[in-house]
């Protein structure tokens, strides 16, 4: 019999397919839904540490030393249908009461005192573990890189040193130094990173001359960027790995483990098919592994990473040059 079971942040998943944070997570339905479809775990939309006031910040961890007070009336009416701390939590509790998958809170914070207080309501709460989403494009010049990483790390630290439960951390890719980050991470209490959080891009309506949120469904093309960096982690952190952004086929959720993943995330792919779609995919991953006499899907990870490599940036630069001498114009 196949074995599709797989560890992530120290909790034993039935299979690789994580639901990320997404609308999908947002009721007892359809998290019960996705539970009869096979996901092997949910996290839950985020909660942001803004839904809890409206008063005054705390100092902020992350953001620059001044300028954003005056777009708060904008944020926070953006913010006033979100649930409220003591809603979210509930809805923690409530859901650990009717499903048996690991549930995963995520949070998004501002202030220190606010990722800290949060997190322990969600450990209090039953979350398994905490997903941290440190959304934060940092526009200040005087903001230099070091000290934005400096944040993150101070961050993790703080918040894995108050909760007992796992915390993954989602990191984007525009970080100096991935690795070295990663390692810090983990150094700093992170039972895993997921790779990579998108920054949705704003659009500008010529005609109204106004900046326009927009959201666009991710596709398999933003997978090869996140497997490429799975792959040069693999074996060189003691910190799971997962894959979010770009996983919609049976070939993408392969990919993503042989390259070193311990879970993949989805959300596009259901928002796009429906939940029932997962069901499919969950039977499409066994008959592959059965087409190419795999018993368990712990026999491909990390097959297709670095970890065998002894050289990885020259062979990084191998293939670089390889794809470019690869396209002969006609």
């Amino acid at each position: 019999m196949l074995d599709l079971s797989v560890q992530y942040l120290g909790l034993k998943l039935k299979n690789p397919i994580v639901v990320s944070s997404s609308p999908l997570g947002e009721n007892m339905e359809k998290i019960q839904s996705l539970e009869r479809e096979g996901a092997s775990a949910v996290v839950l939309p985020s909660f942001f540490e803004e839904q809890a006031t409206q008063t005054e910040f705390s100092h902020s961890l992350l953001y620059e030393e001044d300028g954003y007070s005056k777009y708060l009336d904008y944020y926070f009416d953006v913010l006033k249908n979100k649930l409220t701390p003591e809603k979210y939590m509930k809805f923690i509790t409530e859901v650990k009461s009717k499903i048996d998958i690991p549930i995963i809170g995520s949070l998004n914070g501002v202030s220190v005192g606010g990722w800290i207080n949060n997190a322990i309501s969600m450990e209090e709460a039953g979350a398994d573990a905490i997903e941290l989403n440190i959304y934060f494009l940092p526009t200040d010049p005087g903001m230099n890189g070091q000290k934005v990483e400096k944040n993150y790390l101070e961050l993790v630290d703080k918040i894995t040193g108050s909760v007992a439960i796992p915390v993954a951390v989602k990191i984007h890719p525009y970080l100096s130094s991935i690795p070295h980050m990663v390692k810090s991470l983990t150094d700093a209490g992170a039972g895993a990173v997921v790779l990579f959080n998108r920054f949705y891009q704003p659009e500008i309506n010529l005609e109204k001359m106004t900046v326009e949120p927009t959201l666009k469904l991710s596709t398999s093309e933003e997978l090869l960027h996140r497997i490429r960096w799975t792959a040069i982690l693999f074996g060189n952190t003691n910190a799971d790995i997962a894959i979010t952004g770009g996983v919609h086929t049976v070939e993408d959720v392969i990919k993503s483990v042989t390259a070193g993943a311990n879970v993949t995330m989805l959300a596009s792919l259901l928002l796009d098919k429906g939940i029932n779609y997962l069901g499919s995919l969950i039977k499409d991953i066994e008959k592959w592994l059965e087409t190419h006499k795999y018993q368990s899907i712990k026999q491909i990870h990390g097959i297709m990473s670095q970890k065998s490599v002894s050289e990885p940036a020259l062979f990084e630069r191998a293939n670089y040059l390889r794809v470019i001498d690869s396209y002969h114009q006609k």
